[in-house]
């Protein structure tokens, strides 16, 4: 191999390290939605547990429905809270799962 195939390979594999930990924040990110949601609706323990694992489950099964599903979870227990509200949650949440999963890589 040349320096250049190399340096091309190791090109190659820094982008699929980035995309596996990106990959990892936003499910982490969707637990602490979950999480926070769970906290909301007065969920506890393994029951709060459960629910953020759903959360992480809404996105893998149709992808980014985790704020609708957790609007209607919102919705169905008389809970007012808007889109937006949750959109900040999830923005806020982000970099902390991103600080969670650097934690996990060392």
């Amino acid at each position: 191999m040349t320096t250049f195939d190399d340096r091309d390979k190791g090109f190659e594999n820094k982008y699929a390290h980035d995309e596996e930990l990106a990959f990892k924040a936003m499910a982490r990110r969707n637990k602490l939605l979950g999480q926070w949601a769970a906290a909301k609706l007065g969920k506890k323990d393994a029951i709060a547990e459960q629910y953020a694992k759903d959360v992480v489950m809404a996105d893998f099964e149709n992808s980014g429905d985790v704020v609708s599903k957790v609007l209607k979870d919102f919705t169905h227990a008389g809970i007012k809270i808007s889109e937006k509200e949750v959109r900040t949650e999830m923005e806020r949440l982000l970099p902390v799962a991103r600080k969670q999963i650097m934690g996990e890589e060392k």
